[in-house]
């Protein structure tokens, strides 16, 4: 029987999955100390066939991910087959190296994963995927899309444009309105690789005017990408304005300034727990790990 370990951070996902593939769930036992240390105890009995470990590595970034490694090298005194299930990747943004002198955190990730016995990782909607091709384990990347698209057609918007933030997610919005049936375009964003700061050099735009509109990103973090977008839009008079992502982090009241930009709902998946998490991405998994 496959046994499923509910990291502290996955507990539902693992939960659902667990139903899934009609395994054994393996529940963990946090206690943080007062140096921050983490003492992990294991809740049921493991067993010796494939062990599917499910933590999704959000903030705290490190304590996640020091628990996900923990769990796996538990694991593997059980069984040879390990998969780790990573719903929210922390550092797959540093998958190379941008500016001189910056660590590629993501080379250090598979190192860490393979030396603690994983044989096999599983993660949704990486933010690049040439990350992976740095791990010297198995890796898959399946992607929450249609999960997300499933929710919209159920919203009946009014001739909705899907709509990408920038140029580096203009497949993203495409796969998107592919499965959508509906048009998309990609905004020009502007990032400032030392201070962050972003400005949308994308002119005026005609085709968006009277349009419900579905911005489609990945990740959202602070909300800087998505905050400059909805204001450009607001001023080419469209309608209402959507959010799909994958995982929403969502750092420093960042919900309420998007909404406060206009925009009129946040849907996001449950890899990362939070409001806005209402489309559940674990059959999606459950399929790439049958």
């Amino acid at each position: 029987m496959i046994s499923v370990i509910a990291g502290n951070s996955s507990e539902e996902i693992a939960k659902k999955l667990s139903k899934k593939l009609n395994g054994n769930l393996i529940k963990t036992e946090i206690r943080i100390f007062p140096d921050g240390e983490s003492k992990i105890t294991l809740k049921g009995k493991i067993s010796k066939d494939k062990i599917i470990v499910v933590q999704s590595i959000f903030p705290p970034v490190d304590s996640n991910l020091f628990q996900a490694l923990s769990l796996i090298s538990k694991a593997r005194e059980y069984s040879s087959e390990v998969v780790i299930v990573v719903p929210y990747l922390g550092y797959a943004r540093q998958d190379r190296e941008f500016l001189p002198g910056e660590i590629v955190s993501m080379k250090v990730l598979g190192q860490l994963f393979k030396g603690v016995g994983a044989s096999k990782i599983i993660v949704v909607d990486i933010h690049s995927k040439i990350g992976l091709k740095l791990f010297r384990i198995k890796s898959e990347n399946v992607t929450a899309i249609p999960d997300l698209v499933g929710y919209f057609k159920k919203l009946n918007l009014k001739n909705p444009l899907v709509i990408s933030p920038d140029q580096g997610g203009k497949q993203r919005a495409k796969e998107f309105a592919d499965e959508y049936k509906s048009e998309f375009l990609a905004l020009k964003k502007q990032r400032d690789r030392k201070t962050g700061k972003v400005q949308i050099k994308t002119e005026n735009l005609d085709e968006v005017q009277g349009r419900d509109l579905v911005i489609v990103d990945d990740m959202i973090s602070t909300g800087g990408s998505i905050i400059k977008a909805t204001e450009f839009l607001k001023k080419q008079k469209c309608k209402r304005i959507f959010v799909a992502c994958t995982h929403a982090l969502l750092i420093d009241d960042a919900e309420k300034k998007i909404r406060k930009a206009g925009v009129a709902k946040i849907i996001s998946t449950n890899t990362i727990p939070g409001k806005t998490s209402i489309v559940d991405v674990s059959n999606t998994i459950a399929k790439a790990i049958e």
